[in-house]
C-alpha cells in the first residue's frame, strides 16, 4: 500500500517526506527541486507488538509498514502540463491514499508559488487541477461508450450510468469522495485509476510557535474550512518534527511533554495513513520472528496467509487464531489454550484486527 505526499512546491512535502522516512533527499526553497518521486518505507507505531512480545519472547519484531511517495509539487495549470503537471498526475495515480501539505506559515525566506499565503487558496488550487485530470480521463472514455451504449449495448448501463454520474460532479469541480454513489460505481472508478476517488488527509504545516500557543488566523481559517468541507486533517509543523526525529528518546520524551503532545505527530500522520487504507493489523509467530502484517479489513484467512507467501494461501488448510485482547485478559498463551480461546478457523474465516494467527498449510 502507497501514500502519495502531494501538494504546491515549497509546501514541505519533502520535510514531511524526509521526517516521516529518515531518507536523506534534497530540501531547497526552489521550486521542483523535487523531480523524480522519492519513495521511503516507514514502520507503522503499534504498542500492541511489544506487548505481545511479553508473553511469546520472540528474538525479533518486524512491524508492519507503509510505503511513501514524495511527488513533485503540483502548481495551477497542471492538468494543462504547467510545472511538472502531466508528470505529477500519471504518478500520483499510482497511490492508494494521499497526503496533502498545505502551507500555514510565513517565512520571508521560502517563497509562495503564487506570490501569498493562503491555505484555503492552495488547497482549491491543488483539488481543482486534480478533478480538471479525472474529468478529462472521464469524459474520454464516457464519449467511447456513449454511442455503444445507446445502440444497444446494456452490459455498458453501469459504466455509462458510473461515468455519467462522475462527469456531472467533477464538471462542479467536486471530489467523487465528497459524493456519495452506489458502490458498483467504485469498482468502475477504481478501473479508471482515478484521483478524487482517493482517500485524502490534509497537513497543515504550522510555525514552531503554534504548539506553544501561539495564535495564527491561517490556521483557523484551515480548520474552518477542513470541518465545512469535512477533510480529514491535521496540524503539524514538519521542521520541528524532523528536529524531534533526531533526538534520542529520552530527549524527545522531554520535548513532547514542554510542547504537551502525547506523542509525535509524526506518529499520528502514520497511523492516520493507515486507517485511510482502511487497512486493519494480524500477527504472526514464526522461526522466533513476531510479525506484524497489513491487510485490507473484510480479508479472509488464506489470503491473509498468501501476504506472507503465495504458496501459503495455495496449500490453505486451516489457521489457529486468538486475539491479542483476549491474551491481555488472561495474560499467557497457556491459559488461553486451557480456556478455548485459541480457535481453528477455515478458509471463510475473516482476519480480525489484532489476530494472533498460526496458519497450518499444504505445498
Amino acid at each position: 500500500m502507497e501514500i502519495g505526499i502531494i501538494g504546491l512546491p515549497n509546501s514541505g512535502k519533502s520535510t514531511l517526506f524526509k521526517a516521516l522516512t529518515g531518507n536523506d533527499i534534497l530540501i531547497d526553497i526552489f521550486p521542483f527541486s523535487t523531480v523524480n518521486p522519492n519513495i521511503g518505507v516507514v514502520e507503522v507505531p503499534d504498542e500492541r507488538i511489544l506487548k505481545i512480545s511479553e508473553y511469546i519472547k520472540p528474538k525479533e519484531i518486524k512491524y508492519a509498514t507503509i510505503k511513501f511517495i514524495d511527488l513533485a509539487g503540483l502548481v495551477k495549470g497542471a492538468s494543462k502540463g504547467e510545472g511538472l503537471g502531466n508528470k505529477f498526475l500519471s504518478e500520483t495515480r499510482r497511490a492508494d491514499g494521499l497526503l496533502e501539505v498545505v502551507r500555514c506559515f510565513e517565512d520571508d525566506r521560502v517563497p509562495h508559488i503564487e506570490g501569498r499565503l493562503d491555505p484555503i487558496n492552495d488547497i482549491e488550487i491543488i483539488h481543482l487541477e486534480i478533478a480538471i485530470s479525472d474529468f478529462e480521463i472521464v469524459q474520454k472514455n464516457f464519449e467511447k461508450i456513449d454511442h455503444s451504449y445507446k445502440s444497444g449495448i446494456k452490459e455498458l448501463k453501469n459504466e455509462y450510468e458510473a461515468l455519467k454520474f462522475a462527469k456531472e460532479n467533477l464538471n462542479k469541480d467536486l471530489w467523487l469522495n465528497e459524493v456519495e454513489y452506489p458502490y458498483e460505481f467504485s469498482e468502475i472508478y477504481k478501473k479508471y485509476n482515478l484521483l478524487t476517488i482517493k482517500p485524502l488527509i490534509i497537513i497543515a504545516n504550522v510555525n514552531e510557535e503554534y504548539f506553544i500557543g501561539e495564535e495564527s488566523d491561517y490556521v483557523k481559517k484551515f480548520i474552518e474550512y477542513c470541518q465545512k468541507k469535512n477533510y480529514k486533517f491535521i496540524i503539524a509543523s514538519l521542521k520541528l518534527e524532523l528536529e524531534i526525529k533526531n533526538l534520542n528518546a529520552s530527549e524527545k520524551e522531554v520535548f513532547l511533554k514542554e510542547i504537551n503532545l502525547e506523542e509525535t505527530i509524526l506518529n499520528k500522520i502514520i497511523k492516520e495513513s493507515y486507517n485511510i487504507l482502511d487497512l486493519i493489523t494480524f500477527f504472526t509467530y514464526a522461526n522466533d520472528i513476531l510479525e506484524a502484517h497489513s491487510i485490507k479489513r473484510g480479508t479472509l484467512a488464506p489470503q491473509a496467509a498468501g501476504k506472507i507467501h503465495t504458496d501459503f494461501e495455495k496449500g490453505f488448510i486451516k489457521a489457529e487464531v486468538f486475539n491479542y485482547q483476549d491474551l491481555l485478559r488472561v495474560q499467557s498463551i497457556h491459559e488461553l489454550k486451557e480456556k478455548g480461546l485459541i480457535k481453528i478457523e477455515g478458509k471463510e474465516y475473516e482476519i480480525k484486527d489484532g489476530d494472533i494467527v498460526y496458519f497450518k498449510f499444504n505445498i
